[in-house]
């Protein structure tokens, strides 16, 4: 028996569709982890407050929650590619005009990249699960390490870029719009492929809705605790290592610790999965080396490189493994942008409202006990959802 070989059209198309999710992720959060370090510039240069920068850093995370839920519908009517493709449109643009010296300015700007963002965090696994659905650990696992690896150069290359004059965060933030545009280069030939119109649409409502399915509320619920964990640890890490008397400078160099354990399980984490029948054990792992990372720094905060690395590649794994159960529960493409819009958008509205309850619990105890303890629940009930999550089944 002879098997044809794929055309060279088909080999180029996949291999320009690749390079183009690649761009894509290097687009994903660099954009956001440019602000923090240069925030306090953005605040003496606009005359904000606490509050109102706090609101700023947050606009995001709230997007990703509002626009999720709307990258599935706007999918169906103009397809998967045109879609992407007006969302880079958008995120270029909001990264200018959060940059320009115009009053106001700087909060539409951080709607738009919110919002553009948003439509790649849902629309990335469709495209994964119609195009490679062989692959779907695989790919998952290059861009979480591509987005983490550039999330880490931009928070690291900021203060440089600013440098010292008032105005230079203007810069450090507005620099990355390059990145998009050289995404938007490569995503062009993409843009040929036929709009679904409107029968798509139709033949999307033969699929059960993730809202109605128990399946989608446990992929949700995993997603949702775990990026409300991970965001947690990034809010807080700092300040929990200073308490115990670590000096800043290196309770920095300790969040970049567990930011590289995470790009490190981001590659590990697809070869673990080829090798299961399905993704309970992986779930558990997760949840367990998270647990033992922040049970941890309750218990033995003098250890805490070691509880690092053991956060972050649980962290690590379990984004891979989130947006892999995107694809890997749903029917066809269209389902799996309807499931990870839907864990999405409860996910980032539950991550949102992570760092502010640990906050108001260390305000209320005065230390980090109770906090740490409740995260530890959280964990464990994380760890239940991703057990559940990771059973060999799709949404009916």
């Amino acid at each position: 028996m002879t098997t044809t070989a794929p055309h060279p059209a088909v080999i180029r198309r996949s291999g320009l569709l690749v390079v183009g999710i690649l761009l894509i992720a290097t687009n994903l959060r660099a954009a956001l982890t440019s602000v923090g370090p240069v925030l306090d510039d953005v605040r003496a240069d606009l005359g904000l407050t606490a509050t109102a920068a706090g609101v700023l850093t947050a606009l995001p995370l709230l997007a990703f929650a509002g626009f999720s839920p709307v990258a599935p519908m706007v999918a169906r009517r103009l397809g998967l590619e045109r879609t992407i493709g007006v969302a880079l449109a958008v995120l270029a643009a909001g990264i200018v005009l959060r940059s320009l010296p115009v009053t106001g300015v700087i909060w539409a700007g951080t709607v738009a990249i919110g919002a553009s963002i948003a439509f790649f965090n849902v629309l990335l696994p469709g495209v994964v699960k119609r195009d490679f659905p062989d692959r779907v650990a695989q790919l998952s696992g290059a861009y979480s390490a591509t987005q983490s690896v550039v999330a880490a150069i931009a928070s690291g290359v900021a203060v440089p870029i600013a440098g010292d004059d008032p105005a230079g965060w203007r810069i450090a933030l507005g620099c990355w719009v390059g990145l998009t545009v050289i995404a938007a280069a490569f995503w062009l030939p993409q843009l040929r492929t036929p709009a679904a119109g409107p029968g798509a649409a139709a033949g999307a409502a033969t699929h059960r809705s993730p809202w109605r399915s128990a399946i989608g509320w446990q992929v949700t619920l995993f997603m949702g605790l775990q990026s409300l964990v991970f965001y947690v640890m990034i809010a807080w890490l700092p300040t929990i290592e200073q308490d115990h008397g670590i000096a800043a400078a290196t309770a920095g160099w300790h969040l970049f610790v567990y930011l590289i354990s995470a790009v490190v399980a981001n590659l590990v984490a697809p070869h673990l999965m080829r090798r299961l029948p399905d993704q309970r054990l992986v779930g558990l792992l997760c949840a367990a080396l998270i647990l033992l990372g922040v049970g941890g720094l309750l218990l033995a905060p003098g250890a805490v490189l070691v509880w690092l690395v053991s956060a972050g590649f649980g962290a690590g794994m379990s984004l891979v493994l989130c947006l892999s159960l995107f694809s890997l529960r749903a029917v066809d493409h269209r389902q799996a942008a309807s499931l990870s819009g839907m864990a999405q958008s409860v996910g980032y509205l539950l991550a949102a409202c992570g760092p502010v309850l640990i906050g108001a619990l260390h305000d209320a105890s005065g230390g980090w006990t109770l906090p740490l303890t409740v995260l530890c629940v959280v964990i464990a009930v994380m760890g239940a959802f991703a057990v559940q999550s990771g059973r060999d089944r799709v949404i009916g």
